[in-house]
């Protein structure tokens, strides 16, 4: 069952109660990368969960494409103020990649090709509120937008939807990643301004 927060889906709302403090709406999908943009090909692409124990599960492209697909239609928020709404994406929710997996732990680190990370509890990745997508409006995810596959986690700021992911790392203590690390908001709720350390 999915459990929402304010500005997840929206419809039937206007802009204004969809638009977190300090946003504003755009059409654009603006294009912002702490680096270079890494060439991964679906052929080497694999997807990692490493447990506390230090256990791994792992998913090629094709078995991760011959998961149960879904379509989560979410407005995002970047940190950088822009919002878009009703953003339209496909690929497998958390809770599938989850379905077998005992866990203690009570944070993560996503890691991406090219070396970037960001933390998250692992509550904000289930119960229907995270994804690992691959298309985005009917068209496969493009590399500067994070393909072949990045986390989709909308109800946060769009820096901890990581691009270009190739897995999580279960963890007892949380971690900060690379934004995290240098300044930003340790868990970023857009509806809180929760841009930086302090806010």
């Amino acid at each position: 069952m999915s459990s929402f927060s304010p500005g997840f889906s929206g419809r039937g709302r206007s802009a204004a109660d969809r638009l977190p403090p300090g946003q504003y709406p755009t059409e654009s999908f603006p294009v912002l990368s702490a680096g270079p943009t890494p060439k991964v090909s679906t052929e080497t692409w694999k997807f990692t969960i490493t447990l506390e124990n230090g256990e791994e599960r792992n998913w090629s492209w094709n078995e991760m494409m011959a998961l149960p697909q879904e379509e989560p239609v979410h407005d995002i928020h970047c940190v950088t103020r822009w919002s878009k709404f009703d953003t339209r994406w496909r690929g497998v929710s958390m809770d599938t990649l989850f379905e077998d997996i005992e866990t203690s732990a009570d944070y993560s680190v996503a890691h991406s090709y090219g070396g970037y990370t960001t933390n998250l509890p692992l509550e904000d990745l289930l119960d229907g509120k995270a994804w690992i997508v691959h298309s985005y409006d009917g068209y496969p995810l493009s590399p500067e937008h994070g393909g072949p596959a990045r986390l989709l986690v909308p109800h946060l700021y769009f820096w901890k939807s990581a691009k270009w992911v190739r897995g999580l790392h279960l963890t007892h203590q949380d971690e900060p990643g690379f934004w995290e690390a240098g300044g930003y908001h340790n868990y970023g709720d857009p509806w809180q301004e929760q841009r930086h350390w302090g806010d």
